[in-house]
């Protein structure tokens, strides 16, 4: 737990970096549309681990839910307090993924891109399946590995592969524990919960050739990935995966 990421100092360059790109707009927009239509039609009770800047809370609480959103950062959860003081049904509260007992109480637990934060991720896996209420869901995605180093080939970045794509000074905005995509699913398979849809989240943005396009033809992209980001053999390059799960 002491070598988890936690974003205090960062949180201003976090929201640029993360939100202020087309890579974080492509993610958030697809992340939305992977969790809707498993999202129940009546309030429901949403916990989100890891929420950051409440830009998931707000999506789930614009849809009529109960969130409380928690965040191991305080200075993150700054950025999430301005974002939703005009949001209704959103509860914001400072807490590690494992400081988090009560998860047996909500309907939906979502957790995106922290299991790449955490020094023990799939301990984390266990933790939070282990304390969901049976029929509960689990919206889980995390950064993969297996695109990561599929992307590194296609620059051939051979030595960086090679040593693991570790390097000698962490960048604290790069994810210092990238996720191969079959050891989760068989993680979460082993925790007890079954696995209800699977989708590929930047299946072709960070590949294309001409970078500029990622802005230009975004519309474009964005029918791309729609298109397929379900889909073999595509879902399983994005550069984020999804997972939705019911204990």
């Amino acid at each position: 737990m002491k070598s988890d990421q936690i974003f205090d100092g960062l949180a201003d360059k976090f929201a640029a970096n993360i939100y202020g790109t087309t890579k974080g707009r492509l993610r958030h927009q697809l992340l939305c549309e992977a969790l809707e239509p498993w999202l129940p039609e009546t309030p429901a009770r949403i916990l989100e681990i890891g929420g950051g800047t409440g830009v998931m809370a707000h999506f789930l609480a614009q849809h009529g839910h109960n969130v409380v959103l928690t965040d191991a950062s305080e200075d993150v959860l700054v950025h999430a307090k301005e974002l939703l003081s005009d949001t209704a049904g959103v509860t914001i509260r400072h807490a590690r993924l494992q400081d988090s007992h009560d998860i047996h109480r909500y309907d939906m637990l979502v957790c995106h891109a922290v299991l790449e934060w955490l020094d023990n991720p799939m301990e984390a896996i266990a933790f939070m399946a282990g304390e969901m209420q049976k029929g509960s869901l689990l919206s889980l995605s995390f950064f993969n590995r297996d695109a990561l180093l599929f992307g590194n080939a296609l620059y051939g970045n051979f030595d960086y592969i090679e040593q693991g794509m570790q390097v000698k000074k962490k960048v604290r905005l790069n994810p210092h524990n990238p996720l191969p995509v079959q050891p989760v699913i068989e993680a979460c398979e082993q925790a007890g919960l079954t696995v209800r849809a699977k989708t590929g989240i930047r299946c072709f943005h960070d590949y294309l050739k001409d970078r500029d396009m990622q802005t230009s033809h975004y519309e474009q992209l964005l029918a791309l990935e729609r298109t397929h980001n379900q889909r073999h053999p595509y879902l399983w390059l994005g550069k984020y995966f999804h997972l939705m799960l019911e204990k």
